[in-house]
């Protein structure tokens, strides 16, 4: 009987196909983890080959791509469908034959039962390979996670964007650096700086910018503010209660509220805030004029832009690119397994051709095989984008035509061209592609993310380094959540009987006749000694419980928590963000290694308050 096994190669060897009728795949063929390990150190890329045993078929001397004879791939719009997910069929792999089902162990018995051996297998087998499966990538500080499902393999292009994307920062470096210029730039004004240093530890991403009052506000899903800063000071629960108990964060309103979308904004934040302290000591010089805290921020603002245009920060960084970028080996081979899997790589970034070519040079050639540059990668490179406005409106296109970013007019692009401004409709009419068949990948919740989502209709990404962080922190505080959880059931159990017996003591004090069933068989002074009783350990359980919510996310953050959480149980205001606008987000690019180009990323069970089934599956649990 004519068949196939499958073992891995590298991928420069060729392998002869004969015609093929049955697949059998032994997990024994593989090489042994120690081995592939030593390959992966040598950076070599490892494709299926098969071995093929039988009558007739291709000549054992004609060189021919793995499976070539075998499968075909959907590319075209015409001939995809869409899954029982709503999502596209395109680029899913199909057999371009017939296999006899009389031999072949995937027809053989229910669906069911193969599918639970095939899955054993699987995953022994990718245990024996050292690659960990995408279940339990989902469980790590370097997860992919979901929020609405996407079929990778259906993605034609994915865009990039560069800074704190494809690049990351050393955040104390490159944003202290931002900061000492804008203060700089304030000094030279008149602004008393002396003495201020930069804090990173005073801001987080997703809080909010009041800019009527001087404060910055952490808000929940809702809008509702949690916690609250003046200048450098926290303010206590009371205070956020009076002063925001009765308006939510609206961030339409950008007259008042300025949101943190990106860790960009960290020295702008760090900086207001301090200026914020010396506006009410009263120590800035009249002379400035009559400034509140809203002429406040656009003074450190200007001072910030001056910072940037000036090109000394941008100067400084590319001189000594080591000091402020943190390298990732690991992610120009994610975009190499993209770029091979005939996905059309993407640069759009806002930063120019002289700053985007030194700094991708020093993040990306030394880790590419084969004498490759980061060029090499990408279909198209766009700079100075003028994002958010490239999703929304047309500009004209230049072509940067020299090494020292000099351009012409541009009326059509070609591949792999180097082009600043244009807008994302003339990359999709230079693709032939549009809104859903394109990812695209970014830091900024607004910039990149939002609007490309809104006005395009593209699949999206969102990049958030300080999600490692933040998930080591929940599990380090795992015990402590789990106290707080169990103190705040005892107190809600205590509360239901205490609430039962207040009813009673109130019913009886009116004169009527109907009482609860907790205070059938008490008389007046039992019942009164139980409600006092009660009480007195409610105060005490909120005595404990309080200290401990104030605590909940410092290993995070001592003065906001957690990013992704406002409280214990609920979202902070930039996660609803990301669950709005983000389908897919993850800490850094390099992620993409662990997923393959071809995974279908589902989103997970949203719990509901009147979910029932999530409530009987954890009562049920063996």
């Amino acid at each position: 009987m004519a068949g196939i096994s499958f073992t891995f190669a590298p991928s420069s060897y060729v392998v002869s196909v004969r015609n093929p009728v049955s697949v059998f795949v032994s997990p024994k063929s593989f090489f042994k983890t120690n081995d592939l390990k030593s390959k992966r150190q040598q950076k070599q890329h490892y494709v299926c080959v098969c071995e093929c045993t039988g009558r007739g078929g291709v000549d054992s001397n004609s060189a021919v791509v793995a499976g070539d004879d075998m499968f075909c791939v959907n590319t075209s719009n015409d001939e995809c469908d869409v899954d029982y997910l709503g999502q596209s069929t395109k680029g899913d792999l199909h057999l371009k034959y017939g296999i006899n089902g009389q031999t072949d162990v995937a027809w053989k018995g229910p669906i069911e039962e193969v599918a639970r051996l095939q899955a054993i297998e699987a995953e022994g087998l990718l245990k024996d390979l050292g690659i960990q499966d995408p279940s339990s990538s989902r469980h790590s500080s370097r997860g992919i996670f979901c929020t609405r499902t996407l079929n990778l393999r259906s993605i034609s292009a994915i865009g990039y964007d560069m800074d704190y994307t494809l690049m990351h920062y050393n955040v104390m470096a490159w944003e202290g650096r931002a900061y000492d210029y804008c203060m700089e730039n304030l000094k030279a004004v008149g602004f008393p700086v002396d003495g201020l240093a930069f804090d990173p530890d005073l801001v987080i991403r997703g809080l909010v910018i009041d800019k009527e009052k001087g404060n910055l506000v952490k808000a929940d899903r809702f809008g509702y503010v949690k916690r609250a800063m003046h200048g450098t000071t926290l303010l206590s629960t009371q205070t956020v209660s009076e002063m925001y108990g009765r308006e939510l964060v609206d961030l339409r309103n950008e007259s008042r509220w300025e949101f943190l979308n990106t860790l960009f904004s960290v020295s702008e934040a760090v900086a207001y805030m301090q200026m914020v302290d010396r506006l009410d000591e009263g120590i800035i010089p009249a002379d400035l004029g009559a400034l509140d805290y809203k002429g406040l921020y656009k003074a450190v603002g200007k001072a910030l832009f001056r910072a940037h245009v000036e090109g000394r920060l941008k100067s400084e960084i590319m001189s000594k690119p080591e000091l402020f970028v943190e390298p990732d080996p690991e992610l120009p081979l994610a975009l190499l397994d993209q770029k091979e899997a005939g996905k059309k790589l993407l640069l759009i970034t806002n930063s120019d051709y002289i700053y985007t070519d030194k700094m991708m040079r020093h993040s990306f050639n030394r880790f590419l095989p084969n004498d490759m540059n980061w060029r090499d990668l990408f279909e198209m490179v766009i700079v100075s984008a003028r994002k958010p406005e490239f999703f929304q409106m047309s500009h004209p296109l230049y072509e940067v035509v020299t090494s020292d970013g000099l351009m012409r007019p541009c009326f059509k692009a070609r591949p792999g061209g180097l082009y600043s401004g244009g807008s994302a409709q003339m990359v999709e009419n230079f693709l032939g592609i549009h809104g859903d068949e394109i990812l695209y990948v970014g830091d900024h919740i607004y910039t990149d993310v939002s609007v490309s989502k809104v006005h395009l209709r593209w699949r999206t990404a969102l990049i958030c380094r300080e999600l490692e962080e933040e998930y080591n922190a929940l599990i380090h505080s795992r015990e402590h959540r789990a106290k707080l959880v169990e103190l705040l059931n005892q107190k809600e159990v205590v509360g239901d009987l205490f609430n039962q017996l207040r009813l009673a003591l109130q019913r009886r004090n009116t004169g009527r006749p109907a009482q609860t069933l907790a205070a059938t068989h008490m008389d007046d002074k039992e019942l009164t000694e139980s409600v006092q009783n009660l009480l007195i350990v409610m105060q005490r359980l909120d005595e404990k419980i309080a200290p401990m919510l104030e605590e909940d996310g410092e290993h995070f953050s001592k003065r906001w928590g957690y990013l992704s959480r406002a409280g214990l149980w609920d979202k902070s205001h930039l996660m609803r963000q990301i669950e709005k606008y983000a389908d897919i987000y993850t800490s850094r690019v390099s992620n993409f290694l662990n997923y393959t180009p071809f995974m279908y990323f589902r989103s997970q069970e949203q719990t509901l308050a009147h979910d029932s089934y999530s409530f009987y599956q954890s009562q049920n649990k063996p």
